[in-house]
């Protein structure tokens, strides 16, 4: 079955990117309601949610998954089974349209905030961020690219591989020597995993301790994103869960007795951010929660 195939996937990081996961989620649901055998309404949404509950459980930190679900999913009623599920395929085929829209929305807000002969700073790789420095290529803007490492998966090199393979002039340094690579940028932009109710943007490990530096520099520091990585409860208090990964993926065949640490995201204060970039526009993050509020009702039923 796809839906058994897609759970595996996610879990084991063959699939990754927060939108690349809620997609084959959706497309997950998809395929699990196709193989409901039910002649009830409450029976056939009884399944969803279960359905859901196991996607959910894959990943923490991705509530763009957790989203796009619910919004497939919320108020989901008609008169009859057969009414709901059309009701249901539609959801999916709006849902995956916002996916699959949404990047090519930020990539043209925020390649105007990069200016000819300027020197971009990212971390890690974010499709979102590789979508703003393309289109800023393609307006025939000349700037530079300086990157980190990211380890311990090294994704990158992903980033620079691409951006060479752009022809964009790409700069890698190692993990620790962000703070070189950072004092001679003129901007910041990194994605982002998740957004607490807080106006808290959390990305990859390193990401906080770039911002300080950011800050420390005065470079202003962006967050690209798609506005469904918002995630809604934590508005109720609780915390966004960050997903800690194999110890192996530091140490393999490491002394039992050193802990080892490996956590994947960390959070960054809205204070340390110039402005989130999201297919709603450019907004300081309480400001943008307040947009999300009124353009995504979903969210906060």
């Amino acid at each position: 079955m796809k839906f058994d195939k897609i759970v595996r996937d996610i879990k084991d990081l063959k699939i990754q990117s927060a939108e690349n996961i809620a997609k084959h989620a959706v497309l997950a649901l998809k395929d699990y309601s196709n193989n409901i055998d039910t002649i009830t309404k409450t029976k056939f949404i009884d399944e969803l949610e279960k359905a859901k509950t196991i996607l959910f459980q894959t990943r923490p930190t991705e509530p763009c998954m957790r989203n796009a679900l619910n919004f497939v999913t919320h108020d989901l009623d008609a008169s009859s089974l057969n009414k709901l599920q059309k009701k249901l395929n539609l959801r999916i085929k709006q849902a995956l349209f916002h996916l699959e829209s949404t990047e090519n929305t930020i990539a043209k807000i925020g390649a105007r905030k990069i200016k000819n002969k300027q020197i971009i700073f990212t971390h890690c790789h974010s499709s979102t961020i590789m979508a703003i420095l393309k289109k800023a290529k393609k307006q025939n803007k000349t700037f530079e690219v300086h990157n980190t490492e990211t380890r311990p998966k090294f994704q990158g090199r992903i980033t620079a591989l691409e951006l060479n393979k752009e022809k964009i002039p790409i700069t890698h340094y190692i993990d620790s020597a962000a703070r070189l690579a950072i004092k001679k940028a003129d901007i910041m932009i990194i994605g982002c995993d998740a957004i607490d109710s807080e106006g808290k943007c959390y990305n990859k490990m390193g990401s906080e301790m770039f911002a300080e530096i950011a800050d420390k520099f005065d470079v202003p520091l962006y967050i690209a994103t798609d506005s469904w990585k918002f995630d809604p409860k934590t508005i109720f208090g609780f915390n966004e869960e960050i997903e800690k990964r194999s110890r192996d993926e530091v140490w393999v065949n490491a002394p039992k007795k050193i802990k080892i640490e490996n956590y994947a995201f960390e959070k960054i204060k809205p204070t340390l951010i110039s402005g989130i970039i999201s297919e709603i526009g450019i907004f300081k993050p309480q400001l943008f929660i307040e947009e999300l509020k009124s353009k995504y009702k979903f969210m906060f039923s």
